[in-house]
């Protein structure tokens, strides 16, 4: 008998808190993909010009610090489940409204600043997640996470024709009310489906007699771990790549096109449909051959396309859409073997004891690092608009070499381990 796709065997063998978070991830995956490719178009159509979008994303970031460092302690005070419904209604469904209705520079920015208590959510909801699903499964979960977001890819076509019938910003307002029914509606439909993790209810326990800035006092004693693992270093390095490059793209991708090559906006919708359908593809077809102890080979290959992607993009003549087609196909292809991979690092090469603090900190020092890049993006932007991407391409050539630097620390780890247990 034929034997199943693994993403579709690990996807119908789900059960508990996988499952809950997985199934009810494309309520959010989908109107955050749909409106996701418009929003910096969005902002310069209301008047808000290159730096004030940097500067937004900074600030933003800035924020996202606060929280990021407040995380650890609020998820292991309040327990997974009912720290992700809380601050996934704080940090989505409250913004969604705010943008729906932006008409200057300060709405966005408030929206920012609400907008980054997300920083709480992305700890608490992936303790949530993985913390009694089987490590084996990880890049096939991680994988079906990003998939649940890529599905806005057959409905990315219709936000272009909106665009058409009733441009940018009429276009925009109704997606992000859409964002904002089904959204709330994935964060209650989670929270009534799932159940608190075996650590966090020993969290909750051993925190129950402490307020959130108590426990925050013992991160020093956290941080020392980090300090100590070297795998948890390498990734953080990775993560911290991954994240500029994101915000970079995410940002002013939609106004290089537009701008830059002459891409009509109708049609920004259709390069991400391209580029979603694409890495739907790849999920399909390579991931299941992926495992998150052998990633060495994977990253560098996806580093390695991204840096290729960068150089034809920034090449890209105008209306010279062969040019384009082909980095955003290659940028797809890099973007589906990294993402899943690099969630699932970040969830093997952290201590599972105090998975919830480290991973608090190490998104304090990512946010941190990362904070002035959207600034900077948006002056290099202003300058001339290839600048952010030549950026995109530096930041991944580092990325590059720390990866192999994790492949040698972790093979060393796993052949100390392996001597251990034969000396036992």
């Amino acid at each position: 008998m034929k034997r199943r796709n693994p993403m579709v065997d690990t996807l119908l063998k789900l059960k508990g808190n996988p499952r809950a978070c997985v199934y009810t991830e494309p309520l959010w995956g989908i109107p955050f993909n749909l409106y996701g490719p418009y929003v910096s178009i969005y902002m310069y159509s209301l008047g808000v010009n290159d730096a004030q979008i940097g500067l937004i994303v900074s600030i933003g970031m800035i924020f996202q610090i606060i929280f990021a460092l407040l995380s650890g302690a609020i998820t292991d005070k309040l327990g997974r489940k009912k720290t992700t419904l809380i601050f996934d209604i704080i940090a989505w469904s409250i913004p969604c409204i705010i943008w729906a209705f932006a008409q200057s520079f300060t709405y966005f920015l408030v929206a920012a600043i609400i907008n980054s208590v997300w920083r709480v959510t992305a700890n608490s909801w992936m303790c949530l997640m993985v913390e009694d699903a089987n490590e084996d499964q990880l890049v096939h979960i991680y994988g079906w996470v990003h998939i649940a977001g890529l599905l806005a890819a057959f409905f990315a076509p219709l936000a272009g024709i909106f665009v058409v019938k009733f441009e940018v910003v009429p276009t925009m307002r109704i997606l992000y009310l859409i964002a904002f029914v089904m959204m709330t509606s994935k964060f209650i439909i989670l929270y009534i489906h799932s159940t608190e993790t075996g650590q966090g209810s020993r969290r909750m326990e051993e925190s129950k007699n402490e307020g959130v800035f108590s426990l925050l006092g013992q991160y020093g004693s956290v941080f020392k771990i980090i300090i100590k693992t070297p795998e948890t270093l390498l990734t953080l390095v990775i993560m911290l790549v991954m994240n500029i490059c994101n915000t970079v793209n995410t940002t002013f991708w939609p106004l290089f096109i537009t701008e830059k090559i002459g891409v009509p906006v109708k049609n920004v919708s259709l390069f991400h449909f391209m580029r979603s359908a694409t890495m739907l593809i790849i999920y399909f077809v390579i991931i299941p051959r992926v495992n998150t102890y052998s990633f060495k080979r994977p990253l560098l290959t996806g580093f390695s396309l991204f840096i290729l992607s960068q150089l034809l993009l920034i090449s890209t003549p105008t209306q010279g859409y062969a040019f384009l087609i082909i980095s955003t196909l290659l940028e797809a292809f890099s973007l589906s073997l990294i993402n899943p991979l690099m969630d699932s690092l970040a969830v093997i090469t952290v201590n599972p004891m105090e998975r919830a603090r480290i991973i608090s900190i190490l998104h304090v020092i990512m946010i941190g690092l990362t904070s002035p890049f959207g600034w900077i993006a948006g002056i290099l932007s202003e300058k001339q608009r290839i600048l952010p991407f030549v950026l995109n391409i530096v930041l991944f050539i580092i990325g590059l070499i720390f990866t192999y630097y994790l492949s040698i620390v972790l093979d060393k780890k796993s052949n100390i381990d392996v001597s251990n247990t034969m000396g036992v």
